[in-house]
């Protein structure tokens, strides 16, 4: 999968490449470095002059989008929708890993309570003299349907 792009609430990698480096480190052309800033597929940081400056991350999906261009064939609107999906994904295994950890949470409980159950039938069960199970057992055998 491609590094994603920079979250909000995510501490941005350190940029260290001006946008000639960083062309010349993912192997392009720095204005196709422009071009892929202006479709959203990459965001470098700014400096207070305005000037781009990419971190290795950014470098690292520069050359993930050259790859599915040039090695797959495909144009900026598939690697847009390629990047949007493996986003999409990356979140849903977000998802499923915050509910099986939910699910374990919730069958520890309930493993638990489901114990303390068996613990307290133990707690209510009552030993009776040899003598008082004959009485029952013959008082039942006694009994007429329907009484």
């Amino acid at each position: 999968m491609p590094p994603s792009k920079k979250q909000p609430n995510e501490q941005a990698p350190r940029a260290l490449f001006m946008i000639s480096i960083a062309a010349s480190l993912a192997g392009m052309h720095p204005q196709t470095l422009r071009i892929y800033e202006q479709k959203g597929l990459v965001t470098p940081a700014r400096t207070p002059k305005n000037t781009r400056l990419y971190s290795q991350e950014d470098i690292s999906r520069l050359r993930y989008i050259q790859k599915l261009t040039s090695e797959m064939g495909m144009n900026l609107a598939g690697v847009e929708k390629v990047i949007e999906l493996e986003g999409q994904i990356k979140d849903l295994q977000q998802n499923i890993d915050a509910l099986r950890q939910e699910v374990k949470q919730a069958t520890e409980k309930l493993r638990r309570d489901v114990e303390a159950v068996h613990r307290s039938y133990r707690r209510e069960l009552m030993l009776l003299p040899k003598n008082e199970i004959a009485l029952r057992k013959r008082s039942r055998a006694g009994r007429r349907p329907g009484d």
